[in-house]
């Protein structure tokens, strides 16, 4: 198999239209057309991971966190990363990254995160914006079916929970063909006059090329008349953090120490106490501070996540509990997660979990 068809798996998975501008995902190091003998899944693709990777016989290392954020203009080994990069090169190992791409999937980071806590009746927090179009076009009844069930198993037409979503309406044309036109129906030089079918369907935008291909390739006209726009609805389905609820509420002491023994946690830092029940929770894996004012709105009992600043803590307002329970171990599980997703999908193959601990922060 090669990595490039691994790399297929892991964008059905976590697709790379979902991630956040600022990151760098995908593959990071390495060809795609080599064949891979073995996969190694990671939380951060350091040193110690590469040297696991060799001794375990796998040439592609999938991580989280991508080892290759910010631009570099040298590779001489001189810090962390740049010693990881190396080696990997050295020892012909490929380096895929996940990130922000899995953190706003609906199944990813955070949906893990809130199975952990058990949590019920979960949404996504905040939904990402500007990512949902509409494609608007035109055909004769009898191609109508044919052009929306293409366009469909391309990706159009997905609210939520349901498919094959569209709307259609009946309406008047007319059209004259020139000289050198070759129309269908009708014939060139003649006003032609009929009924079609307008159909509608919404789609995400990284699948335009797609959609439109689909189109093209299923209508019958010789010049298909379509129009894209851009909306402004949220994807409530894709997006940053999530927020559900206890099934049993809590007090805030129970509920931290609850969430310091099934996360893992050596440690959590916390704003005051409010003095009411936990029932509501927000949740954004890794680094969440733009997120306060979001689980806030959201009516938010407490709220987990990483990274956050002394004066941060100051915004709970004794409107919520504002729980850091440390980056690494509100993403502790994802890595099982893609584990696990390669393994129901790649079958007979060799889909490792790292062992190496990769967090750098150590408790007393």
């Amino acid at each position: 198999m090669k990595i490039k068809d691994i790399i297929t798996v892991l964008e059905e998975m976590a697709p790379l239209a979902y991630a956040e501008d600022f990151d760098n995902v995908g593959l990071l190091v390495g060809n795609p057309e080599n064949e891979s003998n073995g996969v190694l899944v990671c939380h951060d693709a350091l040193e110690n991971v590469i040297e696991e990777a060799i001794t375990k016989n796998c040439n592609l290392v999938v991580c989280f966190h991508p080892i290759l954020f910010s631009g570099i203009k040298k590779i001489t080994g001189k810090n962390y990363v740049e010693r990881a990069i190396l080696k990997a090169i050295k020892n012909d190992i490929a380096i895929y990254a996940v990130h922000t791409a899995l953190d706003n999937h609906p199944q990813g980071v955070n949906n893990i995160f809130c199975n952990t806590l058990g949590l019920i009746n979960t949404k996504i927090l905040i939904p990402k914006q500007q990512f949902l179009q509409k494609l608007v076009t035109y055909t004769v009844h009898d191609n109508s079916e044919k052009v929306r069930n293409a366009m469909f198993e391309a990706g159009a037409g997905t609210i939520g929970n349901y498919d094959n979503c569209s709307f259609n309406s009946e309406g008047f044309f007319t059209f004259k063909g020139n000289e050198k036109s070759n129309p269908t129906i009708g014939e060139k030089g003649k006003l032609h006059t009929g009924t079609e079918i307008k159909i509608e369907v919404i789609f995400e935008k990284h699948l335009q090329s797609k959609i439109l291909k689909a189109l093209l390739t299923n209508h019958i006209y010789e010049e298909v008349a379509y129009e894209i726009y851009d909306l402004q609805n949220s994807h409530q389905n894709i997006g940053l953090g999530m927020i559900g609820e206890l099934e049993n509420e809590m007090d805030e002491k129970e509920f931290l120490l609850h969430i310091k023994e099934i996360m893992i946690a050596r440690g959590i830092r916390h704003s005051a106490f409010t003095g009411k029940k936990v029932k509501k929770v927000a949740v954004l894996g890794g680094s969440g501070s733009f997120a306060i004012k979001n689980a806030i709105q959201a009516g938010a009992d407490a709220f987990l996540t990483a990274d956050l600043k002394y004066h941060q803590f100051y915004e709970a307002e004794n409107k919520l509990l504002l729980a850091d329970i440390g980056h690494f171990e509100s993403e502790r599980y994802t890595k099982n997660y893609i584990v696990d997703y390669l393994r129901k999908k790649i079958l007979n193959f060799a889909i490792i979990l790292s062992e190496e601990n990769t967090n750098p922060v150590k408790y007393l």
